[in-house]
């Protein structure tokens, strides 16, 4: 295949015909590679985890939870603007377009590294007061700073790597950027210990070692992309005269910032959910803390199918409304709920037989933080199954282009509904009212989202075309639950 053939880039997608064939096997088969995508992407974040734990105890773990949490809140402002335009790529390639996919790479590079240019200097410099306001642990405080500051450098380098691979995928190259994102794995968590502990030549800088190693990763893998993109001259670089793509089209920039809005909400109320539940548990204590950023890791994992079975059926059910086969989807909604299932189901089971263990590779066995950890578990792991039901149903309607509808649903049960019940449970419950929130949020949802599966008005929307794969894939990886990674996507 040549390297600057847009045809022949876009080929293979064009050939994914979902609309014909078995569901259930067709269903599994376009998952797998979203799900074997994520844990990869996650696997980082839990290798680094282990490291901290290992070495550090429960104030570092406590401390990456917090800065970690903000980073997302963070990179969700503009990582769902960066999502758009990927789509708007991967569109320009399908109608072989080469010039207009530059325009729009140019232009997402050209605006969003400013934006994380500036959050970065503003994130270090206001650090403290972000830590402040999520009340950290006083104890973990001066760890999370540390932490905080240095992972703030790693913005700026970490989304232009994110946004560049997203945009090869849009161009149909899903290899280059697997390779790439396992060289920054293998950097970050093979590093992450040498900095950490001093190991070698390689200076002794704590918790802060952690963080110097992402720096290192993210810069290494960009540079490393950069460079192999134009060594192979691959058709999304810029050269000459195009290098004045870099100066955003305001044009191009509003489509992006239109098409990106839904998705950047919806990243903001999870990641803002998300953080006002970490400051009620902070309020518990840096070894109840502790205890969550785990439990969290672990629900990394567990979150994984159901959102990898929800992208496949978002994307199987646009192509056969798209055909007007409408008897189909219907029936592949069926397919991805009874697979969610099983294969969350079969997770739940695995985890809660094998908790100690799972969740001894980040606490010791005497840690005062792992009766905790185990005690969350077993309060909340099991919703993930009822949360798994409303991925496939929020799948299936933004299908048809009925975004609005899932995200007002997903602002009812993670804001009013699960802090609602927490402050209202947390006089009788204690601590057991924020675990005990998740389940109660994730049937709120199911609820919400059945009611508008079945009785609302999404089969109605006609006035525009049915999303593209790319963009129900890319939809659907932005709704699970904030855990502790860095980046806000799986």
């Amino acid at each position: 295949m040549a390297d600057g053939d847009p045809a022949a880039r876009s080929a293979p997608r064009g050939r994914r015909d979902l609309t014909q064939g078995p569901i259930t096997r067709t269903l599994i088969a376009f998952a797998l590679p979203t799900l074997g995508s994520s844990v990869l992407q996650s696997l980082n974040g839990s290798i680094n985890t282990v490291w901290v734990g290992r070495f550090l105890g429960e104030g570092a773990l406590a401390a990456t939870s917090n800065a970690n949490m903000t980073m997302f809140l963070l990179m969700s402002f503009v990582f769902g603007f960066g999502m758009a335009s990927t789509i708007l790529i991967g569109q320009a390639f399908g109608r072989r377009e080469v010039d207009q996919a530059r325009r729009v790479i140019g232009t997402a590079i050209g605006a969003f590294s400013l934006v994380a240019i500036a959050v970065a200097v503003l994130g270090w410099i206001f650090a403290p007061q972000l830590l402040s306001l999520l009340a950290t642990p006083e104890a973990a405080r001066p760890l999370a700073l540390a932490y905080l500051r240095v992972i703030f450098l790693s913005m700026p380098g970490g989304l232009m790597l994110v946004l560049l691979m997203m945009a090869l995928r849009g161009g149909g190259d899903s290899l280059t950027p697997l390779w790439f994102m396992i060289l920054s794995v293998l950097l970050d968590s093979g590093l992450n210990p040498f900095f950490i502990a001093g190991i070698g030549p390689f200076p002794k800088l704590g918790i802060a070692g952690s963080a110097t190693a992402t720096v290192i990763a993210n810069t290494a893998a960009l540079v490393g992309l950069v460079i192999y993109i134009y060594a192979r001259d691959l058709p999304l670089r810029l050269r000459g005269a195009e290098l004045r793509y870099l100066r955003p089209d305001p044009e191009l920039l509003k489509i992006i910032l239109k098409k990106g809005l839904p998705m950047g909400l919806q990243m903001i109320v999870i990641s803002a959910s998300g953080l006002a539940l970490l400051g009620l548990v902070n309020h518990e204590g840096v070894d109840t803390t502790a205890a969550f950023g785990v439990a969290m890791q672990l629900w990394t994992y567990l979150q994984m199918p159901a959102m990898a079975v929800g992208a496949a059926v978002s994307a199987m059910a646009a192509q056969n409304i798209g055909a007007g086969r409408w008897e189909r989807v219907g029936r592949i909604t069926r397919s991805g709920v009874f697979t969610t299932l099983a294969l969350t189901g079969v997770l739940v089971i695995l985890l809660a037989a094998a908790d100690r263990t799972a969740l001894s590779l980040f606490l010791g066995p005497n840690s005062p933080a792992m009766p905790i950890a185990r005690h969350i578990q077993w309060m909340a792991t099991w919703s993930f199954l009822l949360f798994g039901v409303t991925l496939v149903l929020f799948g299936t309607v933004r299908a048809n282009g009925a975004v609005v509808g899932p995200l007002v649903i997903l602002c009812i049960g993670l804001i009013p509904v699960r802090l609602g019940f927490i402050f209202l449970a947390r006089p009788y419950l204690g601590a057991d009212a924020l675990w005990l929130s998740f389940p109660v949020s994730s049937l709120s949802n199911l609820v919400l989202a059945a009611a508008y599966y079945l009785k609302g008005n999404w089969r109605k929307i006609r006035l525009q075309v049915p999303p593209a794969t790319d963009e129900c894939v890319e939809l659907s990886e932005t709704a699970g639950e904030a855990d502790g990674r860095m980046s806000p996507t799986g």
